[in-house]
């Protein structure tokens, strides 16, 4: 697969939910051919449970047989429902990307996992198999079946505003605004 073009790409972003919320969170993904907006899916991954990587899968699947790249914004949703990267690549057939504005403080989800959440000890392990985050065009990056310099191609062509690429941006955007009814004052 060449990313020296803008690939299609799904990415996705979880709704906001309150601190205090237990059960579903909706998980929503932007889907890409290039720098256009194409299609919008929707799913529901448990508060802090391990249906991520299964229904993420169940989504791309449905972005279609072009989806050159998935993308993630931080390697868990809905709290610490971590993404196992290395499956979800396998499961889909396509490179997986995560994208964070700053490293991780690994210390610190690392004490909140094994003290505080139910299975932490494995999600743990999931962190550290994705391996560290890495720099990459102004973000900070984990990658499974990507190259570096591949992660870096699909950034150029996928960012236009900012640093954050353009389906994770929507994704992010469509959550607040579904979930709140706006999605006005959100960082993006």
């Amino acid at each position: 697969m060449s990313l020296l073009r803008a690939p299609h790409a799904i990415g996705f972003d979880d709704a906001p939910f309150s601190r205090t919320h237990r059960g579903d969170v909706a998980v929503f993904g932007a889907v890409y051919a290039g720098p256009t907006l194409h299609a919008v899916v929707r799913g529901r991954v448990r508060r802090d449970g391990r249906n991520s990587t299964d229904e993420l899968t169940r989504l791309a699947a449905l972005a279609g047989e072009h989806l050159g790249v998935v993308l993630l914004q931080g390697i868990a949703l809905a709290g610490f429902n971590v993404v196992d990267l290395a499956r979800l690549h396998a499961q889909t057939g396509r490179p997986v990307l995560v994208v964070a504005r700053r490293a991780p403080r690994l210390e610190r989800v690392r004490a909140a996992l094994l003290e505080h959440v139910p299975g932490g000890a494995r999600k743990w392990r999931l962190i550290e198999q994705a391996g560290e985050m890495e720099p990459c065009g102004g973000v900070y990056v984990q990658r499974a079946g990507l190259s570096l310099a591949g992660a870096q191609a699909a950034l150029a062509a996928l960012t236009v505003t900012g640093r954050i690429p353009e389906p994770l941006r929507a994704a992010h955007l469509i959550a607040g605004g579904v979930t709140r009814g706006h999605s006005a004052g959100q960082r993006v």
